[in-house]
């Protein structure tokens, strides 16, 4: 064991009295697990054999670390005392910011409703998890401290651009692509941009609300990975949900769905189905442009090959979302659309 090793075992153990879960005598064993995009470090830790609990350590890279598991700290408690079916957060370390939750195993929505999972579950599983997202946005939101988040209080516009669509135009066209940027692309940015600004945005949002970010728990999906919440429209979640290129859901199951995510939401809040779908094509798109962003930067960057077979699915969603449901409204982003599919097809039957 080095000496970095044995100094987080102390530093785990010594949270773990503090917040008394671990009495004297009992037995303490800990195994490192894999996150997905995030450097942070993620341990099981399982007391006297029966006992599980998930510990945090903050990324090493990021300087906002400890604010970031503040953040995940204060969120999830005020979560979780809200009754949304999040880990009950135990304890954070303010000097390091290691934090504790409650264990919810290790199988994702990935795994339970992926390839080969019976259609009746999958269905269930997403309905599930769509009552969930609606409760979360909208429930969630009562209450909610924005000194709480971490990075942004608010989804706006200077947010779309530079993390969003500038993200994709630098680490996947350019970075990845290796496509020239015609000079017209950033004012379809804009013009998006300006569009979803039009939508409310006074909802809870989750901003990665994915099926690697939702446990399954006795056939239920619990939400992990909210540190990133904050003020925004609630087809953004619903987007990166339904729009998920790790699953890569039929057409006819999306609009279902989307269905059925109105009718929840409409259990909290007076909603026009016409004006909120005629908004959600325009924030899919963003979600896309993040997506396709964060999957270059991870494979290029940070060396993560898991990420890299999603993109041509994502790529697929884009040219979809474009040509299908936005034609003609952002003419330079659907034509680069165009080169990028096919050029990840001209590479694919190479």
């Amino acid at each position: 064991m080095t000496t970095q090793d044995g100094d987080r075992k102390n530093l785990i153990e010594s949270l773990l009295r503090t917040a008394k879960l671990l009495a004297p005598g009992q037995s303490l064993t800990c195994r490192q697990f894999a996150g997905d995009g995030s450097d942070r470090q993620f341990f099981r830790c399982v007391i006297g054999g029966d006992k599980s609990f998930v510990i945090i350590f903050p990324s090493e890279t990021l300087p906002e670390a400890i604010a970031e598991a503040k953040s995940s700290f204060a969120i999830g408690s005020h979560l979780y005392a809200m009754g949304l079916p999040v880990p009950k957060p135990y304890a954070i370390d303010k000097e390091t910011g290691t934090l504790i939750f409650a264990d919810l195993g290790n199988i994702l929505l990935y795994d339970a409703a992926g390839a080969g999972a019976n259609q009746a579950i999958k269905i269930s599983l997403y309905r599930q998890a769509l009552k969930s997202l609606a409760a979360l946005q909208i429930k969630g939101r009562e209450g909610f401290n924005p000194d709480w988040c971490w990075d942004t209080r608010h989804y706006d516009q200077e947010m779309m651009l530079e993390r969003e669509s500038h993200y994709f135009s630098r680490e996947f066209c350019q970075g990845y692509m290796s496509l020239v940027i015609p000079a017209g692309l950033e004012n379809d940015f804009l013009k998006l941009a300006a569009r979803i600004s039009e939508e409310p945005a006074d909802y809870l949002m989750h901003r990665d609300f994915q099926a690697r970010n939702l446990l399954i728990v006795d056939g239920r999906p619990w939400i992990i990975d909210f540190q990133g919440a904050r003020f925004g429209p609630l087809g953004y979640d619903l987007a990166s949900l339904l729009n998920d290129p790790y699953m890569d859901l039929a057409a006819d199951i999306r609009h279902d769905l989307r269905e059925y995510y109105i009718t929840c939401v409409s259990s909290y809040i007076t909603i026009d189905p016409g004006k909120f779908m005629a908004g959600y094509y325009h924030i899919a798109l963003q979600r896309n442009l993040q997506v396709l962003g964060a999957y270059a930067y991870l494979t290029l960057a940070r060396g993560k090959s898991f990420f890299e077979p999603y993109i041509r699915p994502a790529a697929r969603n884009l040219v979809n979302i474009l040509t299908r449901k936005l034609p003609d409204n952002y003419p330079e982003l659907q034509r680069v659309s165009h080169e990028i599919y096919d050029k990840l097809e001209g590479n694919h039957s190479a």
